[in-house]
């Protein structure tokens, strides 16, 4: 684990888990985020994302392992200072105005940004004086939004903030966050379902599956592990196939596409090979929940044994 107000890593986690009566909701989860990077957090429901979220912001506790952000436990005055957490229900008082809400925000945060605040409510057009309870669900998550961005923190922890959203409505907020972020080197944590969103804004990526890391690294990085290869149907192609660590197969009439990750250059001959999108990455291990997990070296600590 990290030091205590470790400057390079926002969020680091050890043999992180969580249990409910239910059974686990979070197990053995180790990774590394460093600092002033925006973090696409991705996986299906029930995979873990909210909770690890929850973890985070200190929320709840874990039943297993560690969580620091900058080096300091979650239930630290100074980790709490430094971090600003948006849940999927976006809890407000309903019979506060907009305009009441954010003076709250500023009474309780000495940090607080009131202009990065109003540009944000500006951007959403939500009418200052208008009560929160009134709002439609992607105004109050605008309001919810300029509430953190107004805090000034160090680490943002999103929960599916654009959910609720219109597709125009969606792309302001977006735009409006990561500009925020980038002027100020803010670490971001976004969870999302749409894989669309993260082109382009996301430059680190973190996949969860029943409750535990399957990817976590660089975009570029995580892409670069990668090949998809296409080619005849002959065999299914198992000696190619089975030179390398295979995410996932699909065969389709004559042929044959595989994701896979490469234990040397695959042979061309007879085979189109090219690195995929990263969307194509996160949807071949979302359609194949077994393949074997990768840790990128940008993911592990400086002592993580994890395997890649």
């Amino acid at each position: 684990m990290t030091d205590r107000h470790d400057p390079s890593t926002a969020l680091e986690t050890t043999g992180l888990g969580k249990k409910y009566r239910r059974g686990w909701a979070l197990r053995d989860v180790t990774f590394r985020l460093p600092a002033g990077r925006i973090c696409a957090l991705v996986g299906p429901n029930g995979s873990g994302k909210s909770t690890l979220l929850s973890l985070a912001a200190d929320l709840i506790a874990p039943t297993t392992g560690a969580v620091r952000v900058f080096g300091a436990d979650p239930r630290s005055a100074e980790a709490r200072r430094r971090i600003a957490f948006v849940a999927q229900d976006k809890p407000l008082y309903p019979r506060f105005t907009v305009d009441e809400t954010l003076r709250l925000g500023r009474e309780l945060n000495p940090g607080w940004d009131q202009a990065a605040a109003e540009r944000v409510i500006a951007e959403a057009e939500v009418e200052p004086a208008a009560r929160v309870g009134s709002l439609s669900g992607g105004q109050r998550t605008c309001v919810a939004l300029a509430l953190a961005l107004g805090k000034r923190a160090d680490l943002l922890l999103l929960d599916e903030p654009m959910s609720d959203q219109d597709p125009l409505r969606r792309h302001r907020m977006m735009g409006a966050l990561m500009a925020e972020a980038a002027e100020h080197g803010t670490s971001v944590v976004i969870s999302t379902h749409v894989l669309a969103e993260l082109d382009g804004v996301c430059d680190f990526l973190l996949l969860m599956g029943g409750g535990r890391v399957r990817l976590a690294g660089d975009t570029e990085a995580v892409q670069a592990a990668h090949r998809l290869i296409t080619g005849p149907r002959a065999d299914h192609g198992t000696a190619e196939i089975a030179r390398h660590t295979v995410v996932e197969r699909r065969v389709t009439g004559r042929q044959l596409t595989a994701l896979i990750r490469p234990s040397a250059p695959p042979a061309e001959d007879g085979w189109i090979v090219r690195e995929p999108s990263l969307e194509e990455v996160l949807l071949g291990y979302l359609r194949a929940p077994d393949a074997p997990p990768l840790i990128t070296s940008g993911a592990r600590g400086p002592d993580a044994e994890v395997p890649a």
